[in-house]
């Protein structure tokens, strides 16, 4: 093993993880009782940072892996094992403030006690050769295996959230979490690749420990942009999971509730900024568990995919009844809260920017009209 190149590494990615560590625990936030949750995740990271610094520590200071590299893999292991629960709650706790219950910790914990038990064990009783490797190995893909269960939880959660908000804001505020499954996606691979790189030979260990760096740098960047949207997020998660008496009538055999949105459309209610169904749900006279569900069944798709579309067909209508005004003020008035939410939206939908489709149409406009004369 090089020696150097093995130390370098460990004293890059462990400054790292302590500087992560310790912003995650005192970075200031705004002084605001919302952001609470956001500070228990933060520091619930910042946890899960600190016993993987630990764990470096330890091959830095004692040179484990020179005195029983079996010893030095089960140590990662039981690590990674405990510090996955703690990722994994830290950034359920953003989708859901009421994760983190006493069954959830006594679950997780007893689950790595017994891990931990296991892994000892091999280490202790198992004899040498072929034996104790197999077993090690068998660590390893319980290892995997445990972190793609949290991980499943995790998207689960997400999905749940994304559909909710997709449900009740007129805005692509999703958008704003979307990092939580990249980073999730990530987690999991990760993950995976650091219970095989761990097994690495001595004169490549230096990659398992490199590997960390892209992914907890990505981490801390991730937390510190979503500090910039959290509390319009905690907002709409907030009175989204509100719950209302269900609904029982059949909102297609309801043809004043058509009535009622149609007038709403004709309008042009839906150009309204920020709109939510709760706020359109007031205006139509009913709740919002109603109009999501009459939205759902009759228009077959999301409230915030219904607005969207409405805005878009006002903004098609817009780019060529209006040639001379330009795509930002368009998406301004067709009720987009940004440009750059307007043209994903646009092109998403007609497979080309709004510039090029407005340029198109009326070339074939006049095209048109050239043949006429």
């Amino acid at each position: 093993m090089n020696i150097d190149l093995y130390r370098y590494s460990l004293c890059i990615a462990l400054t790292l993880m302590a500087f992560f560590a310790y912003r995650f625990f005192f970075g200031k936030v705004p002084d605001k009782r919302i952001f609470d949750n956001y500070l228990r995740s933060r520091h619930l990271m910042g946890a899960a940072l600190l016993v993987l610094a630990a764990n470096y520590a330890v091959h830095l200071c004692v040179d484990i892996r020179q005195i029983d590299v079996n010893a030095a893999i089960v140590m990662n292991l039981t690590t990674y094992f405990f510090s996955y629960g703690l990722f994994v709650a830290a950034l359920h706790m953003l989708l859901d403030r009421s994760f983190i219950s006493r069954k959830v910790v006594a679950r997780h914990c007893l689950s790595w006690l017994l891990y931990a038990i296991l892994s000892v064990s091999v280490l202790v009783f198992a004899k040498g050769g072929w034996l104790k490797t197999s077993m090690i190995y068998l660590l390893g893909v319980m290892l995997a295996v445990y972190g793609f269960i949290l991980a499943s939880h995790l998207l689960k959660a997400y999905h749940k959230a994304v559909k909710m908000m997709d449900n009740t804001h007129s805005d692509n505020i999703s958008t704003y979490v979307s990092w939580m499954s990249v980073l999730t996606y990530w987690m999991l691979i990760f993950g995976i690749s650091c219970s095989a790189l761990t097994f690495l030979p001595d004169n490549l260990v230096f990659l398992w420990v490199l590997s960390s760096v892209p992914f907890y740098s990505y981490l801390y960047v991730s937390y510190q942009n979503y500090l910039l949207f959290y509390e319009t997020i905690e907002q709409a998660i907030e009175n989204d999971q509100e719950s209302e008496a269900p609904i029982v009538e059949t909102v297609s055999c309801n043809p004043e509730m058509q009535r009622l949105v149609q007038e709403w459309v004709e309008a042009e209610g839906y150009l309204k900024p920020g709109l939510t169904i709760s706020a359109l749900s007031k205006t139509l006279y009913t709740n919002r568990t109603y109009l999501s569900s009459f939205i759902n069944q009759i228009c077959k798709v999301t409230f915030r995919e219904w607005i969207c579309g409405l805005r878009l067909d006002y903004a098609k209508r817009e780019l060529l009844e209006h040639p001379d005004v330009t795509i930002a003020e368009i998406a301004q008035k067709s009720g987009f809260l940004s440009l750059s939410n307007f043209n994903a939206s646009f092109k998403d939908r007609e497979g080309m920017t709004p510039a090029k489709w407005r340029i198109s149409r009326l070339s074939v406009r006049q095209n048109n009209a050239d043949l006429t004369k």
